[in-house]
């Protein structure tokens, strides 16, 4: 047997031995993000922040809700119809501009809050995995045993601080 035939077994044979010392653990990105007591803080801070936007969003579409049933009666004039309608018509407009504008809002905040958080998430999972001696952490695998999962670790160690 030649030299050159060997090669890819012993190619093969050199990774399975590099590979058999390597320690790997997986983590749960999503799950950390919506339970972590950090990411938990967050969404609650957010929430009660936007609280006040949310209820006068709601005022708004009480208002059209009552000016469409006033319409659908068809109890008044056609010249206070045109203008109820009218009234309508802006009402939604605005109701969609503040629509648009409070998710926008929201979003650009939700972002800043979570950029903030995966740095925490980034240090837990370094702390981990250091602890653990781990060569390689791969976040989000298709498919994991509890073995090399250290989800729970992580958030455990965010709940600390």
């Amino acid at each position: 047997m030649k030299l050159y035939n060997l090669f890819p077994i012993l190619l093969l044979l050199t990774s399975v031995s590099v590979f058999a010392d390597t320690k790997v653990a997986v983590v749960d990105i999503q799950r950390i993000l919506r339970e972590a007591a950090p990411a938990v803080r967050a969404t609650k801070k957010l929430e009660k922040e936007f609280e006040p936007k949310r209820i006068e969003l709601q005022r708004f579409s009480a208002q059209g809700k009552a000016l469409q049933q006033l319409l659908d009666k068809n109890t008044l004039l056609e010249a206070d119809r045109r203008v109820k309608e009218r009234e309508l018509v802006k009402l939604n407009q605005d109701f969609q501009r503040m629509q648009r504008e409070i998710n926008e809002d929201l979003n650009t905040r939700r972002n800043e809050e979570m950029a903030g958080l995966q740095e925490r998430v980034n240090l837990a999972i370094r702390t981990v995995a250091e602890a653990d001696k781990l060569d390689v952490v791969i976040q989000d695998a298709v498919y994991r045993t509890s073995k090399v999962d250290v989800t729970e670790k992580v958030l455990k160690l965010l709940a600390d601080k």
